[in-house]
């Protein structure tokens, strides 16, 4: 049994759900069978934070464990293993959101998590949406992996063409504190949409489709990786479009902010729509500052191996959007000793600065592959809802 489970390791056999039960009963086995050779203090089992079910992070946290794994007893990378780290067992786990997914890093809750690349900079920093908050400034960034899509979502047949159409309308903006309702304030902020014009709705995804399906809201906000598996299913109950965020305002966006980039929705992601072109943030890998470095090191080299590049990009498609080369862009928060080490080996990031001139950061100190430019944009517009 010991044998097939970690055989299960070696083909890439286990994901999501079926990875999380694989890793349970595997390090149960190492640590309670009594005839294992191996011994368990060779073994390290990290749990990974990756967002609630219907969210694209949540597969993709279960393709990184499968990724950065490597049990003890495993066959070598060389001889058609695993090519995660010797010794590892990684945990894919569900969570609220990602900034239940930072706090629950800041505290130690839990190894590794993804979140979205804006949010991590602002509780970073203790600014924007954690501005009341004191700073996780132990937060530390392994690597961004691939873009999320600002998605708003409206009715088949909605007068809403725009942000600015969102004006005296009802729209649920995700779960209050979320993520997602951060990236949506800002959004509107940005379009110059006061949120007293608004009449904001907290909802999560399962009530924002149930609402928008009953028509007691007009639009709601979500941050995922297109597709996403729940939208997707709504869209077969419901039909619906996509509202573009696009034009000079999008364009300021990510001139001004470096964790967002323009991007598009192909067409027919969500039924009978055209490419909408919207606004991107980084998905990144997070963890706390006082990881072990090698671990780090041996981390980010595991994701960025040519075979698991293989792994991601059959795994979902926006693995197919994964850029090695925007895997340690700056976004405000530092990266992580060790991982820092792998990017600059690999030419990906520059190396610290002795001069005062460098950019100031605790711990590792990095220059910013994308200067910040003082943001003019303001954050709160109008009152809170």
């Amino acid at each position: 049994m010991l044998r097939r489970i970690i055989d299960c390791f070696q083909i890439n056999c286990a994901v999501s759900i079926k990875l999380n039960f694989v890793v349970f009963i595997l390090a149960a086995l190492f640590l309670i069978s009594p005839g294992s050779s191996l011994d368990a203090q060779d073994m390290r089992v990290i749990r990974i934070g990756a967002g609630p079910t219907g969210a694209t992070d949540f597969p993709f946290g279960g393709l990184i464990a499968n990724a950065i794994s490597n049990p003890p007893g495993s066959r070598e990378c060389e001889k058609g293993g695993n090519c995660g780290v010797p010794g590892l067992i990684a945990v894919a786990q569900t969570t609220i959101d990602a900034v239940e997914n930072l706090k629950a890093i800041s505290r130690g809750d839990m190894e590794m998590a993804l979140s979205q690349a804006d949010v991590t900079a602002w509780a970073y920093r203790g600014t924007a949406a954690f501005q009341n908050q004191p700073p996780l400034d132990n937060l530390r960034v392994l690597a961004r992996l691939y873009p999320e899509s600002v998605h708003l979502v409206v009715r088949e047949g909605s007068p809403i063409k725009s942000v600015l159409d969102l004006r005296g309308r009802t729209v649920s903006m995700g779960v209050r504190d979320s993520g997602t309702s951060a990236t949506a304030r800002l959004i509107l902020s940005a379009y110059g949409v006061k949120w007293n014009s608004v009449r904001m709705k907290s909802y999560g995804f399962a009530q924002s489709t149930e609402a928008l399906a009953n028509e007691s809201i007009d639009a709601f906000f979500m941050v995922s990786g297109a597709p996403v598996l729940a939208l997707e299913d709504f869209a077969t109950r419901v039909s619906i479009s996509l509202v573009p965020i696009n034009g000079p305002t999008a364009e300021k966006l990510t001139q001004i902010f470096p964790y967002y980039t323009l991007g598009t929705i192909p067409s027919g992601t969500y039924g009978n729509h055209s490419v909408i072109q919207t606004v991107d943030v980084g998905s990144v890998l997070v963890a706390r500052d006082d990881m072990n470095s090698d671990l780090a090191y041996g981390i980010v080299r595991a994701i960025w191996h040519e075979r698991n590049v293989s792994l991601f990009r059959g795994g979902h498609p926006r693995g197919k959007l994964m850029d090695k080369s925007l895997a340690a862009r700056d976004i405000g928060v530092p990266v992580l000793a060790g991982a820092d080490r792998y990017y600059i080996e690999n030419k990906l990031m520059d190396p610290p600065l002795a001069s005062p001139n460098s950019y100031p950061v605790k711990g590792s100190v990095i220059v910013p592959a994308v200067p910040i430019k003082k943001a003019s944009i303001s954050f709160r517009t109008g009152s809170r809802p």
